[in-house]
């Protein structure tokens, strides 16, 4: 795996940071509520992992080469969100209906409305070992 990362790469990697950030406030800004901060906070890192290492097909999300990311801090879901929008999975006008009522995107990330999305999470900690029993049953 080349992990060397030149320049290019970070100005790119910088740009789409920002665009998950300013992504994430418009969506709890047109919701008038969510946790903006939080979202911010794992924005460089959602960046690097969207564009760098994550492997997946929105079109299958059952197909079995999908990496599986779990979320564990689900109240930075407007995060999440707007990765889906900067992969193409969602719209900017899907994005802006965060937390409505019939919206697919709800306070904290459900597998029930999103296919893409491995588990429910909200409550913090409960990401890592859900992970772990992901992981154990392959």
């Amino acid at each position: 795996m080349n992990t060397t990362v030149n320049p290019m790469d970070i100005r790119q990697l910088r740009q789409l940071a920002q665009q998950l950030r300013v992504d994430s406030v418009r969506a709890a800004a047109a919701a008038g509520s969510g946790h903006p901060t939080s979202s911010m906070s794992a924005a460089d890192l959602m960046a690097v992992l969207l564009a760098k290492h994550l492997r997946y097909d929105f079109e299958r999300p059952q197909h079995h080469g999908n990496d599986r990311f779990i979320l564990s801090k689900g109240h930075a879901s407007p995060l999440l969100y707007a990765a889906y929008r900067a992969a193409g999975a969602i719209s900017e006008a899907e994005l802006l209906t965060f937390r409505r009522l019939g919206s697919r995107l709800e306070g904290h990330p459900t597998p029930r409305r999103l296919p893409w999305v491995e588990t429910a999470t909200g409550s913090l900690g409960q990401g890592l070992p859900v992970g772990v029993g992901v992981a154990l049953a392959g």
